[in-house]
């Protein structure tokens, strides 16, 4: 079945919209994820999520947006930006700030903003009701904050895919970075760019730029698997209520 807006056909386009005018932004990053994981993590997991739940509930991928926000601060003449500023409460996982190797997405708030701005506004133009927006943390959380403007600018209905029971287990939709829940979704979705056995050895040293449950210990594809799974029917129940409860169209 194919998902996928690049993928789509007009027709096929017109088919889907009809059946499920649901678009889902994956909200990626160029970023570092541990020497172990993908520089892309943020966006293939929102991504293959969503192909997953759009073969379930209808609707369409759209590509994954990789500009996202997060933190700044410059230091001795130098930019840091999201992970490459280590602002853990665990001292066993403490890092020198540094830049990260491939780190390459960073915009400012209000930047982002106006990018979801234009990306909202040709959604609703195509037709879509319904978006889901999911994937680097802070702009998940830029995205959740803006729901009510999107749905009295645009008309648009606007879900993440945090806040289930499940989250704090460990098997939500990226609730970590880059540790056992982002490996084990990774583990799950694209098991040929996981690596391992790039990671220290000694459970004493902690892997830089990982933050949550070790994965060296914890992660495998069956957890992934079974968040996925777990994920897919509760965003389901939610998206099948949505759709039920829209406004009938205007248009003739």
């Amino acid at each position: 079945m194919k998902v996928l807006y690049a993928d789509l056909t007009p027709q096929e386009f017109r088919d889907r919209l009809a059946a499920a005018p649901i678009a889902y932004l994956p909200l990626g990053t160029l970023e570092w994820h541990g020497e172990h994981l993908p520089l892309g993590a943020d966006g293939l997991q929102s991504q293959g999520f969503f192909c997953r739940l759009a073969q379930e509930v209808g609707g369409i991928v759209l590509p994954m947006l990789f500009l996202g926000p997060d933190r700044v601060e410059i230091s001795g003449g130098h930019e840091f930006y999201g992970m490459d500023l280590c602002r853990t409460n665990q001292p066993e996982q403490a890092y020198p700030d540094q830049q990260l190797a491939g780190s390459a997405y960073w915009v400012s708030d209000e930047n982002f903003c106006i990018v979801l701005t234009a990306v909202f506004k040709q959604l609703a133009r195509a037709g879509f009701r319904i978006v889901v927006g999911h994937g680097h943390g802070p702009s998940t959380a830029s995205f959740r904050a803006s729901a009510d403007q999107w749905r009295e600018q645009f008309g648009l209905e606007c879900f993440t895919c945090w806040g289930s029971e499940y989250d704090s287990e460990g098997l939500g939709i990226q609730v970590d970075h880059a540790a056992m829940n982002e490996t084990s979704l990774l583990m799950a979705l694209r098991p040929d760019l996981v690596q391992m056995d790039r990671l220290q050895h000694d459970l004493d040293d902690w892997p830089v730029g990982v933050g949550g449950r070790d994965p060296r210990i914890y992660a495998s594809a069956e957890l992934g698997e079974k968040a996925l799974t777990l994920q897919v029917a509760r965003m389901a129940t939610i998206l099948r209520e949505a759709l039920a409860q829209l406004p009938a169209s205007s248009e003739t």
